[in-house]
């Protein structure tokens, strides 16, 4: 249920154990019961029949021609990491492949720009937390900004619980084992992983690459990650202590108490056009898309061009 944020996704069969791919075609990909599913009159590679389809122990699934797909077979495609491509047949031809990009690449240059300069790439870190801190931090060093974080979320965690009236013993959580944790932990748990889906839309949406990451390292969403942790102090804690409170109330699942509260604030304070505002500035990409670093580079190499013809005015003036 939970993944990304945590590294609840592992518990999962990681790609490296999966079983490569599935060929499909002249048929219906879709969800019954919680279980994807290929219905097909035959036609194709397959016989006709109702296949299910192991979505959680393959990487991709290559869907070929006379093929549809329902939204929830999408959706359950995403949840578990599973790709799905487009092809022609025999795969002769690819069409397309989720998420669809934007056709700008200047963010992603940027980003790569600031990411690959070791001075760069720590200015962009201290953006990152004086956002969330609110303000200036002073250091240079990556392992006292971390430091620095742990302790203010500590005293996040306990402040929040205050606000909202709920007990707060700590943060403790088993990433093998995510319901053990108490209704705060679980309801925390579950606002991370919301919180990093709503960067995953930013990050995609302004084509950035999510693995380049200027706090986070390891994970192959390190800058979703980055991304989602500028909410972590306010939003993440809200919904999560909010949606604890509910639940103690109420007895209704958590997760899907989160899931609403989420949603709800997502759209009340425009979150993710928030993140995508956010993800601009810190990689000073203008509202065209237009990387301020490359235009400072235009501008330089113009003055440059205009130097050179004042200099050979000059010079055909001399020689006159």
């Amino acid at each position: 249920m939970l993944s990304g944020r945590l590294g609840l996704e592992k518990a999962r069969i990681p790609h490296l154990d999966r079983h490569g791919l599935v060929w499909l075609d002249r048929g219906r990909l879709e969800v019954e019961d919680g279980c994807l599913r290929f219905v097909t009159a035959g036609g194709g590679e397959l016989a006709a029949g109702d296949y299910q389809i192991p979505h959680q122990a393959i990487s991709i699934v290559l869907l070929g021609p006379g093929s549809s797909v329902t939204h929830d077979a999408l959706r359950l495609l995403a949840r578990h990491g599973c790709a799905l491509a487009a092809i022609g047949e025999g795969a002769v031809r690819f069409y397309t492949a989720p998420p669809l990009l934007p056709d700008s690449s200047a963010v992603a240059r940027a980003q790569v720009a600031a990411w690959a300069d070791p001075a760069r790439r720590m200015e962009v870190a201290r953006a990152m937390y004086a956002l969330r801190f609110g303000e200036i931090v002073r250091t240079r060093d990556i392992d006292v900004l971390r430091g620095q974080e742990g302790a203010r979320i500590k005293q996040s965690y306990a402040l929040a619980a205050q606000r909202f009236g709920v007990s707060w013993h700590g943060r403790r959580y088993d990433r093998a084992n995510p319901e053990a944790g108490d209704l705060p932990n679980q309801a925390i748990n579950h606002a991370a992983t919301a919180m990093s889906s709503a960067a995953a839309v930013a990050v995609a949406a302004v084509g950035a690459i999510p693995q380049l990451g200027f706090i986070h390292e390891d994970s192959g969403q390190s800058f979703v990650l980055d991304i989602a942790d500028l909410h972590r102090h306010d939003l993440v804690l809200e919904i999560a202590f909010g949606a604890a409170r509910d639940a103690l109330k109420t007895h209704d699942p958590i997760e899907r108490i989160v899931r609403r509260r989420a949603a709800q604030l997502f759209r009340q304070k425009s979150v993710i056009p928030l993140m995508i505002d956010r993800i601009k500035s810190l990689l000073a990409v203008d509202a065209q898309g237009k990387d301020a670093q490359a235009k400072d580079d235009q501008a330089k190499d113009a003055q440059a061009k205009d130097d050179e013809r004042v200099k050979d005015d000059l010079r055909v003036e001399d020689d006159g």
